[in-house]
């Protein structure tokens, strides 16, 4: 049974329209080494080829294109580490509209420079969930802005689903991979896969080291995030409270990488196939490699989540 509010597939056809003319339709591919080594056919979704480098746009874009066609004029405002933020900055710019950011204070250079390459305002605070909301609170209550939730957003669900959409439209695996932070990807998937799918399987993956999505997933409540150390920094936020029961309902599995898994498997996309991948989205990879009997001679399809990586510190280049 389809979640209430996502049950009509319609939502998320009229997002995919939505979104068509201001984002890509990314690529697969494909590498014959990497199948060898991981014992099974793994086709990579390359959403680090999106605009602003990450899945992130599919969801800002049809979370802002949702409230300019009712009327909407105003501000839209966020917190986000770095892709959403990016994201929202971009879109507002396109629909003509202000985008304010919370950012946390120790969020990449490089996220940061592009949500200013935007225009959007940032607003910094220290890095924690609670020190994001009270700051969006105030930001908000300041200027009127209306929240774009990065993930805990019935049209970012919708617009982030568009990512599953494609792959089912071209090829039909037998699992599909999405990191997990805050859960919109993956319950973008999820529902995508539950309604598109065919017997698709929905994998999620987590680093050790932030893994509330996998205790939540397995206690049956929501467990929050609590001092996540990890180097994948777009995955250490809480699941979401409209992500959790779609996880919940569609999600087969969630499983987890450690620190030297993800470092090994991102060094790895960027060697033999080229794929700039941020270490968020070095994950399911590293899932994949550390789990071979369940993915052994399947059809894998692996979103690469985004490309928006450090270049001054790559992680392989502190060893």
């Amino acid at each position: 049974m389809i979640l209430s509010g996502f049950r009509n597939t319609k939502l998320f056809i009229d997002a995919a329209n939505r979104i068509s003319s201001y984002v890509h339709h990314t690529p697969l591919l494909t590498c014959e080494t990497i199948d060898r080594m991981c014992g099974c056919e793994i086709v990579f979704k390359c959403e680090h080829l999106q605009k602003a480098g990450a899945f992130k746009s599919r969801g800002a874009a049809n979370a802002v294109f949702s409230l300019i066609e009712s009327g909407f004029q105003g501000a839209v405002a966020t917190h986000s580490s770095g892709n959403h933020a990016q994201a929202l900055s971009r879109v507002a710019l396109y629909a003509g509209i202000k985008a304010h950011v919370v950012m946390p204070e120790n969020s990449l250079t490089s996220k940061i420079n592009a949500t200013r390459d935007y225009l959007a305002q940032i607003t910094f605070c220290t890095p924690t969930l609670e020190a994001r909301e009270t700051t969006l609170a105030s930001v908000m209550a300041e200027t009127g802005a209306v929240e774009i939730h990065p993930y805990d957003n019935r049209d970012i669900i919708a617009g982030q689903a568009t990512c599953a959409m494609e792959i089912l439209n071209e090829i039909q695996p037998d699992f599909i991979l999405a990191p997990v932070g805050g859960g919109g990807l993956l319950s973008g998937t999820a529902l995508a896969a539950a309604h598109f799918g065919n017997h698709v399987q929905v994998i999620g993956a987590e680093p050790a080291g932030a893994n509330d999505a996998w205790q939540s997933f397995k206690a049956g409540y929501l467990i929050p995030s609590v001092n996540p150390n990890t180097i994948a920094d777009g995955l250490l936020t809480s699941l979401g409270q409209l992500n959790f029961p779609v996880i919940q309902q569609h999600v087969q599995d969630i499983l987890l990488a450690g620190e030297r898994e993800i470092i090994d498997a991102m060094r790895l996309l960027w060697e033999r196939v080229k794929i700039m991948a941020e270490p968020s989205s070095a994950v399911p990879l590293a899932v994949v490699k550390a789990n071979p009997d369940i993915f052994h001679n399947k059809k894998v399809c692996i979103i690469i989540s985004g490309g928006n990586a450090d270049l001054d510190h790559l992680p392989w280049t502190k060893e």
